[in-house]
């Protein structure tokens, strides 16, 4: 299957597509300069993109966690994005009453992992005509993601894209079962891999109340599931992860951008031509 957003089409033997953007709209002027930087190197290494920020955050390790500026300014400030840059606009919705609201400004709706088993929130998403990136649960197999793209479908809405993000192992780790990108490939959509929450501890560092990671680990996991057949890499990219209000141990610093789409775009190009 391909799904089309905007003149981008995403899918098996389409150009690798790239999702970045900083993890939440932490202010007007963030999103702006990320917007420029991330456009700056997909034209660079001649990769589609679709700017992806979270108007909200829904799911904080702590009360105390960071969760947006306001749903109106944050959505407010995406549409401007893409006015300004051209881009098509990914964001997560976290209830089914979000739904329409988003779908105003984004063109891909997304369902956060550990909500992808929510019939109402994954029709409400259908129902809307957007495109919907659903992203498998840490603790879903693969091939039952059928169900929940399922949702979607059964709205009449055939514009599906699953993305993996890592799969709980113990206590405060995830790893990525590089089989899942040819298992979610054969339920027949395009599959995503959400490089940065892949690198996340979980809940690890309870001292700061927030998830720790190993970003050190983003770009070779990114080279091998680009090499293990993905259709699209989604990386959350901040100027300066450390003072991020949320994720900052997980994000991948801008200036790293290049190189990393870089690497991936070769090997994608390696790879179609072996097909």
């Amino acid at each position: 299957m391909i799904v089309n957003v905007g003149t981008i089409q995403i899918g098996q033997g389409k150009p690798l597509t790239l999702i970045a953007g900083p993890c939440v709209v932490e202010s007007r002027d963030l999103v702006f300069r990320t917007a420029e930087a991330v456009l700056r190197s997909a034209t660079k290494n001649g990769i589609p993109v679709i700017f992806k920020s979270s108007y909200r955050k829904a799911n904080r390790t702590s009360v105390k966690g960071f969760s947006g500026i306001g749903i109106d300014d944050a959505l407010t400030i995406l549409a401007d994005v893409k006015k300004q840059f051209n881009l098509p606009i990914l964001t997560d919705i976290h209830l089914p009453g979000e739904a329409a609201l988003a779908a105003e400004v984004a063109d891909v709706l997304q369902i956060p992992a550990f909500l992808c088993r929510q019939t109402d929130l994954l029709q409400a998403a259908g129902e809307t005509g957007r495109a919907v990136n659903i992203k498998k649960g840490q603790f879903v197999a693969p091939g039952d993601m059928k169900f929940a793209a399922e949702k979607v479908l059964q709205t009449g809405n055939k514009s599906v894209m699953l993305t993996e993000r890592g799969t709980s192992f113990g206590y405060h780790n995830l790893v990525v079962d590089m089989r899942s990108f040819p298992l979610m490939r054969e339920l027949g959509f395009p599959v995503i891999f959400d490089a940065t929450h892949s690198v996340q501890l979980p809940s690890q560092d309870t001292s700061s109340e927030m998830s720790s990671g190993n970003p050190e680990f983003i770009l070779p996991l990114s080279r091998a599931a680009v090499a293990a057949g993905c259709d699209g890499l989604f990386l959350e990219v901040h100027p300066d992860p450390r003072s991020a209000l949320s994720d900052a141990a997980s994000q991948l610093h801008l200036d790293r951008l290049d190189g990393v789409l870089a690497e991936v775009t070769a090997i994608h190009r390696l790879l179609v031509k072996s097909n």
